[in-house]
């Protein structure tokens, strides 16, 4: 028998070891900081890569890949570098060394691999989300609401009760996320959600509908957050944008592979005397749950930790490693705040949801949206009303799939040219209104061509959802707010799926001429109201920090670094992106 431990005395030796190991990493911060070499660092700021750039060949000098690409940071600087230390258990310390250098060829090679090896794998674990989504649009082609005697209504119903359930669950998520780390989470909840995907195949009616609807809600919820946080474990604050924008684009493009799988499938309808749309969901939700096995295999927590009995010899080299970490702490020091198994305080939570200089993005995220989502949702529907068949349907949610991926490219540029947020992520609505004032003005029964037209390019508006979501990581600032902000955000554009479901009643089809006009109203009040306001508020919010920032000496800065308990975008120093 193994000798009885007690219990109070094990917590001692952790707690002395994990003192020990504190008062180390002070003393070797104290060390390394003093004693840093940097006449060898570039001093421009890194350049994001950009669209235009490779697509003109412009501001494509050459760089000798083997000069030192390492860029300086805050800790270079022997007084304030201590002040930004990672935590002691923080997951990548051991691979942290402020004198770490490293070359152009060197950091190119990594990101390449990075790509590869975690953004390709994450794009398809995106896409399986977005498969199984819009699935029930596919299924409503082939006669899914008249199986099962629902109407408009119980449709509206059903994704209210999505919504919510997915609205409700993005905090839950986040707390389950930080604690067992995305890297765990993430496959859990794709295995869960495919299982429910399938089992609609056996529903009976409206009660089942409804319960399918409020289990897939709540187990998604959470899941973008969730990928965005974990991405951004591996890329620095310039290289993740474009690679959300890239992202957003592969949900395009498994929307058209949906659309393709829809055709296919839907002419099952009467195989063992079932209906097509059962066939369907049993087929992606099979495919689903298939990546959610295979993402517990392809996603290591961090990267110092790709090493596992399935992967002996890991991804990254020692080398690699090293400047994996040390590129992103020099980019973002907020980042080794916390560790990737460490669950959020109800303390850090409550002041997470009391940043009110993101309530302004949140506001964005509740009203952007609702112009577009709700003519998508319908598109199918109202397609088969105006005389279009279930395959002729599914095919024709093609093209705005592929115009889509096209705007969102061409807005990504947009964003380049002007460095700008606030007047880009308005696009979507500015493309958006024309299109809805020629839908309103349609007579009672339009020719099916012109309404496919006018819908279509309606729906190929350029999604500016990753600029926003982007922008609101941005200005939370530390990690620990960083991922509540972020399902806060989502959760307001989860409410505003909720108000978009409720805009087309049964008693306005099939024209939804009311619905129009109230779409419209909101566009206008976006354009108007919401985004200057939005603008004005962060020029402000800056001009403020600026004046208190820029009159404080050198000694009162380092004062105020040295004893500030301000996190994030709380601290004097931080300023605002718009």
């Amino acid at each position: 028998m193994s000798a009885a431990v007690d219990p109070g005395d094990s917590k001692e030796r952790v707690d002395t070891r994990r003192s020990s190991l504190s008062s180390l990493d002070e003393k070797k911060a104290r060390v390394d900081t003093s004693s840093i070499g940097t006449e060898d660092l570039v001093n421009a700021e890194p350049k994001p890569f950009k669209f235009t750039h490779w697509l003109l060949r412009r501001n494509l000098q050459a760089v000798d890949l083997d000069a030192i690409s390492t860029r300086r940071s805050v800790y270079d600087d022997p007084d304030l570098g201590k002040h930004y230390w990672p935590k002691v258990d923080y997951e990548n310390l051991h691979r942290f060394d402020p004198k770490a250098r490293w070359t152009y060829r060197e950091e190119k090679a990594l990101i390449r691999k990075i790509d590869w090896k975690v953004m390709l794998w994450a794009a398809v674990s995106f896409s399986a989300l977005n498969l199984d989504r819009n699935n029930l649009s596919q299924a409503n082609t082939d006669n899914f609401l008249p199986d099962l005697k629902m109407t408009t209504n119980d449709f509206n119903l059903g994704n209210t009760v999505f919504r919510i359930a997915f609205l409700c669950a993005e905090l839950p998520s986040q707390l389950v996320s930080k604690r067992l780390g995305p890297d765990r989470w993430i496959p859990i909840q794709m295995c869960l959600w495919a299982l429910v995907t399938l089992f609609q195949f056996f529903l009976t009616g409206r009660s089942t509908f409804l319960a399918t609807r409020a289990l897939l809600g709540f187990i998604q919820g959470g899941f973008i957050p969730d990928l965005i946080l974990y991405l951004s474990y591996f890329y620095t604050k310039n290289e993740l944008p474009v690679r959300l924008a890239l992202f957003w684009m592969s949900s395009n493009a498994c929307s058209i592979l949906g659309s393709f799988i829809a055709f296919g499938v839907l002419r099952m309808r009467g195989v063992q005397g079932k209906a097509g749309w059962r066939w369907l969901f049993l087929i992606e939700g099979l495919i689903t749950f298939t990546i959610g096995v295979l993402t517990f295999f392809r996603m290591p927590p961090s990267p110092t930790q790709t090493k596992t009995w399935f992967r002996p010899k890991g991804w990254f080299t020692e080398r690699e490693e090293i400047i994996a970490v040390n590129r992103v702490l020099r980019d973002d020091p907020s980042k080794g705040d916390m560790h990737n198994r460490e669950g959020l305080t109800i303390k850090r939570l409550w002041t997470a949801v009391l940043d009110y200089d993101l309530w302004p993005l949140y506001v964005a995220g509740l009203m952007f949206g609702i112009p577009t989502t709700t003519p998508n949702t319908y598109l199918s529907l109202s397609l088969r009303n105006i005389g279009f068949n279930t395959f002729q349907t599914n095919l024709l949610s093609i093209p705005s799939s592929v115009a889509g991926i096209i705007t969102m490219f061409a807005i990504t540029i947009v964003s380049e040219l002007v460095n700008d947020r606030t007047w880009v992520a308005m696009g979507e609505n500015v493309w958006a209104l024309p299109f809805l004032v020629a839908i309103y003005t349609l007579p009672e029964h339009p020719n099916q061509w012109i309404f496919f037209g006018l819908a279509s390019g309606l729906l190929s508006y350029p999604y500016t959802h990753p600029i926003q979501v982007a922008w609101c990581s941005r200005n939370s600032g530390a990690v620990a707010s960083r991922t509540v902000n972020a399902s806060l955000y989502n959760m307001f554009v989860q409410a505003s799926a909720v108000v978009a479901a409720q805009i087309y009643r049964k008693d306005d089809a099939p024209r939804y001429r009311r619905g129009n006009a109230v779409l419209i109203g909101i566009t206008l009040f976006n354009i108007v109201i919401m985004y200057p306001c939005i603008k004005a508020y962060y020029v402000r919010r800056n001009k403020q920090r600026d004046k208190v920032w820029n009159a404080m000496t050198a000694q009162e800065k380092e004062q105020y670094l040295t004893t500030t308990k301000d996190i994030g975008n709380r601290r004097l120093d931080f300023r605002f992106a718009h």
